[in-house]
C-alpha cells in the first residue's frame, strides 16, 4: 500500500506525524509512506498529490488539517481511502480570521505568500458535501484550540452514507497521540482497498 501524508499548512514532510507514519512503514515491506512538501498554492498542490495518485498504485491517503481538506477533495475526485486527522473545514475563512486583512498576502515560505485569490480557489474547490464517505476515517479531538470539531462532525455525517467519525474528549490540533493510531488507521486503509478490488 502506498500512503500519501498530506501535511497541515505551516508544516513540512518533516512533521512529527509524518515522520511517525514513516518510522512505522520504515518496520514494513507492505507500506510506502509518500511526504510531498505542499508547501505552494492551494491548486498546486492537490496537483501535486493528484499526479502521486496516478502514478501510483494502492494509494490511500493521510491528511492533518488543511491536509485533511485536500484530502477530501481528491476522495471525492478519485475515491481513493483517506484518514483525516482534525481535518479544516472552510480553511479560507479560517485564514482570513487569522490573519485579517493586514496580514495577507501572508509569507509561509520562502518561496510562497498565501493571499486572497488563493483562499478564493480553496473555496471554489471544497466539495459541497462529502463523496465517497464510507472510505473515509475522521479522527477529530474536543480539545482542538483551531478548529471546531463539530463542524467536521456536521460535514462527515451529513447526507446517506455517512464516514466513520471517532471524537476523542480533550487532545488538541495536533493530535499527539496519533502515533497510537496508526495501526488502526492504516487497518482501516488497508480494509478499504482491498473491499474496492471486490
Amino acid at each position: 500500500m502506498n500512503v500519501i501524508y498530506l501535511h497541515g499548512f505551516n508544516s513540512s514532510p518533516y512533521s512529527i506525524k509524518g515522520q511517525q507514519l514513516k518510522h512505522y512503514a520504515d518496520e514494513r515491506d507492505d507500506l510506502v509512506v509518500h511526504l510531498p512538501d505542499l508547501n505552494m498554492p492551494p491548486l498546486d498542490a492537490v496537483e501535486k498529490v493528484a499526479q502521486l495518485i496516478q502514478d501510483l498504485e494502492q494509494v490511500a491517503l493521510i491528511g492533518s488539517s488543511l491536509g485533511g481538506f485536500y484530502a477530501t477533495q481528491l476522495v471525492a475526485k478519485y475515491g481513493v481511502p483517506a484518514v483525516l486527522i482534525n481535518p479544516a473545514m472552510r480553511p479560507w475563512q479560517l485564514f482570513r480570521t487569522l490573519f485579517a486583512e493586514a496580514q495577507l498576502p501572508y509569507q509561509v515560505t520562502e518561496q510562497w505568500s498565501l493571499d486572497h485569490a488563493q483562499l478564493d480557489q480553496l473555496e471554489h474547490m471544497a466539495v459541497p458535501s462529502v463523496q465517497y464517505a464510507d472510505s473515509l476515517l475522521v479522527l477529530l479531538q474536543q480539545g482542538d484550540e483551531v478548529l471546531d470539531y463539530r463542524e467536521a462532525e456536521l460535514y462527515y455525517s451529513a447526507g446517506q452514507h455517512q464516514s466513520l467519525i471517532m471524537t476523542e474528549m480533550h487532545g488538541n490540533h495536533a493530535m499527539e497521540n496519533f502515533a497510537d493510531k496508526i495501526p488502526m488507521a492504516l487497518q482501516f486503509l488497508s480494509d478499504c482497498i482491498k473491499l474496492r478490488k471486490h
